[in-house]
């Protein structure tokens, strides 16, 4: 399952968020967007794991919780 993650900290790195979810289970990918232009943050990401309840269980402890002193916004990811 791939998640949507917003809200990030411009801080944080794609090992950053890998390791937070790595606690829920396996982390196929985990990718920060970047500006073309400038190569900042642009506060969002995802996270594709290998196990969709494990996926869920995310979604569901984090959602909504503080990291890096923003709140996180979790949901299911969209295909494009």
């Amino acid at each position: 399952m791939n998640i949507y993650v917003g809200n990030l900290s411009y801080r944080l790195r794609d090992n950053d968020l890998q390791r937070t979810f790595e606690e829920f289970g396996e982390v196929v990918s985990c990718k920060i967007i970047k500006d073309r232009d400038t190569n900042r943050s642009k506060g969002f990401g995802f996270v594709e794991m290998a196990d969709n309840a494990a996926a869920l269980q995310a979604i569901e402890k984090l959602n909504g919780a503080e990291f890096d002193g923003r709140t996180l916004i979790l949901k299911e990811a969209t295909p494009r």
